[in-house]
């Protein structure tokens, strides 16, 4: 029977106190937490990096392993390998990890034969003074770090390619070109003219299925918060394309100090706004998790009101909250929490603003 229970078995004022006393030296130690994005698919994730802290293993080593399992486990096709073919069928995989003690940071992003991302971008930063590694030199140096090549398509994700193919490929992320991209495959050249500029989204493109990421925040023991990501991206996405989840501040953001934060979503919409830096700084000034993550969602919709996409946060005092925004078939947002006052990963939700 967990802490809760025990209290519960008796009843009365006192019991009450006890509890909030429990939960307020809980909060005030600041871990252990994991927190990451989405719901019951991730949540072997959750379960994994928990594991981790509670065999001793660092804050930086939990969020390595929690993502590592959603890259074996292909989490909801969007991590890992055989999901997300790019417009020519190719999967490639971007991650990155961030340690709040030291703010160092390693990364990848077109990453190929290669499944395991997160451990990649970890050995960018404790075997490089690099912080960022992309495309086929990426790959060579895993290889070089001893991971193995490996063939990331499968038969599903040649399914998904053929599929798209026979639908003239829609949808596709082309705009101002030649043929119409909204009515025929490529290959394209710049169209006169460009448009005006607004924010246009298409709504084929913009759903959970093509933009998704696992984002991890773990808090140890002793206080210590690290943060990560790992995706294979958009899928059908032009060849190259890298999304906000391998970059510092949009992808994912942590500082020992005051916290953590992971953004997932619409990626090229929502790299352009650093949300995951600008939630731990709203957490710097005292602004408490939930608020923070629902300030930088509405900073967003200044600029792009319809826009897929969710951030969540966690203090340095072992607080969390999330906030996603309202968009077309995406009005509520999964996550998991696993903390000290509970006895397995939990899914939370919140509505969208």
């Amino acid at each position: 029977m967990g802490r809760e229970g025990i209290l519960f078995r008796y009843c009365g004022p006192f019991t009450i106190v006890l509890l909030f006393l429990l939960v307020a030296l809980t909060a005030s130690c600041g871990g252990p937490l994991v927190i990451n994005t989405w719901g019951s698919a991730f949540g072997k994730a959750t379960a994994k990096a928990w594991s981790i802290l509670q065999s001793g293993g660092s804050a930086l080593d939990a969020v390595e392993k929690g993502c590592t399992e959603c890259e074996i486990a292909q989490c909801d096709g969007s991590v890992g390998f055989g999901g997300s073919p790019d417009e020519l069928g190719e999967t490639t995989l971007d991650a990155m990890i961030m340690n709040g003690n030291t703010m160092n940071v390693g990364a990848v992003a077109d990453l190929r034969c290669i499944k395991n991302a997160i451990g990649v971008a970890r050995a960018v930063m404790e075997h490089t003074k690099h912080t960022f590694l992309v495309g086929e030199s990426a790959s060579m140096f895993a290889q070089d770090m001893g991971f193995p090549a490996e063939n990331l398509t499968t038969d599903k994700s040649l399914s998904i390619y053929s599929t798209w193919l026979n639908h003239s490929c829609q949808p596709n992320f082309w705009k101002n070109v030649v043929p119409d991209a909204s009515k025929f495959c490529g290959p394209y050249r710049p169209a006169k003219g460009l448009n005006d500029g607004k924010w246009n989204i298409s709504q084929k493109i913009l759903n959970v299925k093509n933009h998704d990421t696992i984002g991890m925040i773990v808090i140890d023991g002793a206080g210590n918060i690290a943060a990560g990501t790992s995706t294979n991206g958009a899928t059908h996405k032009i060849p190259g394309r890298v999304g906000d989840s391998p970059i510092a501040g949009a992808g994912a953001y942590a500082d020992s100090t005051c916290g953590g934060a992971a953004a997932t979503g619409n990626g090229d919409i929502m790299m352009r706004f650093l949300p995951s830096y600008q939630a731990v700084e709203y957490m710097r000034m005292g602004i408490d998790p939930a608020t923070a993550c629902q300030k930088v969602i509405s900073r967003i919709q200044q600029y792009v009101p319809a826009f897929f996409g969710a951030v969540i946060c966690a203090s340095a005092n072992g607080n969390y909250g999330a906030a996603c925004s309202k968009a077309p078939g995406f009005t509520r947002f999964h996550y998991m929490v696993y903390n000290s006052l509970l006895q397995q990963p939990v899914e939370k939700a919140v509505d969208c603003i």
